[in-house]
């Protein structure tokens, strides 16, 4: 097992941050994302195990996507962790989102711990055929 003790003693997560400003508890994990794009916009996936629907805050202000997520990974009172690897207990992540979305048109679904959020394409940037007329 690996030793997550540094050398004065203490844990990462129980360290204070530089001038005793916040605890490193405070800290959040940034979940891997895949981004697809397609001709009617983008299909992002975001990896966010165990959070659960009312957890998950979804916002779009001034054209940046955010993602702020907390973690539902309650022990039960009688069981007591004997080694923890997510020591945080939120993500966050926030995207800068292109001219040629649509934010007022996103869609989400949480599910098994994978947000996936469908953001399609503004009307000016959508392909469109034009006709050509005989002369």
């Amino acid at each position: 097992m690996n030793d997550l003790r540094k050398h004065d003693g203490t844990s990462s997560v129980e360290r204070q941050s530089p001038q005793g400003a916040r605890p490193y508890t405070d800290g959040a994990l940034m979940p891997p994302v895949d981004v697809i794009e397609d001709s009617n916009g983008i299909t992002l996936y975001a990896d966010l195990p165990g959070v659960s629907r009312d957890k998950l805050n979804l916002q779009v202000e001034a054209g940046t996507l955010t993602i702020d997520a907390e973690l539902d990974l309650a022990l039960p009172q009688e069981l007591q962790a004997s080694h923890t690897e997510v020591a945080f207990g939120r993500f966050h992540r926030s995207f800068t989102l292109s001219q040629e979305l649509n934010p007022e048109k996103v869609a989400a679904e949480l599910s098994n711990g994978v947000l996936k959020l469908s953001i399609p394409k503004a009307e000016h940037a959508k392909p469109r055929r034009i006709a050509v007329r005989a002369a």
